[in-house]
């Protein structure tokens, strides 16, 4: 089971946050700390409500490969979510293990067919896909689609794990309140679980409230790891 601690833009654009985020993942078991190679004004408007908080938590490349080299010494996988081809020469140039594709990239052919170029695994979440087969992604590695809802935050009525078959999907993209979808979805079979962290809902910063705290994340891992002795058993 692979639980991803989505640190996202959480860190908002302060290296210290960003490394005591990386280290409370690690603490708490995670198995990645995922950033975001984003360029805000490519995706919103200045007129957006959390564009200033966004293009702040922007990370340079310098900054990127600081971070990376924490979590090689603290002994937990760097992933990166990449919305543009230089997100993938980032990706590239840092010899990140697997890729992330998120919802909002998901018709972005160009990225999609860069990463696939590398032969790596790739992570893709369908929130932002509308049709009824999964897209066809031709890469040498191992492709995963999480199930995904682009709602933020996600309500437990939009959910529909009646309708969603995990032994299709991977696993499971999580942006509702709290970690009760992320343990249901455990539990009827998914084995990727990602959700965003961060050390304070009460930040400021676009995904903040939505996210799980440290306590949170620490139960998630409990739940998924009893479920993986459960099954082995």
């Amino acid at each position: 089971m692979l639980i991803i601690a989505e640190i996202g833009l959480n860190h908002n654009g302060n290296l210290d946050i960003a490394k005591c985020l990386v280290k409370e993942a690690k603490d708490c078991g995670a198995d990645i700390a995922k950033f975001q190679f984003f360029d805000v004004s490519e995706y919103f408007s200045p007129d957006f409500k959390w564009y200033e908080a966004c293009m702040k938590a922007r990370l340079s490349f310098e900054q990127a490969a600081e971070i990376k080299r924490f979590c090689d010494k603290t002994g937990i996988e760097f992933l990166a979510s990449v919305f543009n081809l230089t997100g993938v020469e980032w990706a590239e140039r840092l010899k990140m293990k697997r890729y992330k594709i998120a919802s909002r990239t998901i018709n972005r052919e160009d990225i999609i067919d860069a990463a696939c170029c590398t032969g790596k695994d790739i992570i893709v979440s369908l929130g932002m896909w509308n049709k009824k087969q999964f897209p066809k992604i031709k890469t040498k590695g191992k492709v995963d689609f999480l199930y995904c809802i682009s709602k933020y935050p996600t309500m437990p009525k939009d959910l529909k794990f009646n309708e969603v078959d995990f032994s299709k999907y991977a696993g499971f993209s999580d942006h509702t309140i709290g970690i009760d979808a992320a343990s249901v979805a455990i539990a009827r079979g998914a084995k990727i679980i990602e959700k965003h962290f961060t050390l304070s809902k009460k930040m400021y910063g676009p995904d903040h409230a939505g996210s799980m705290e440290p306590s949170e994340l620490c139960e998630i891992v409990k739940v998924a790891r009893r479920y993986e002795k459960t099954l082995k058993t």
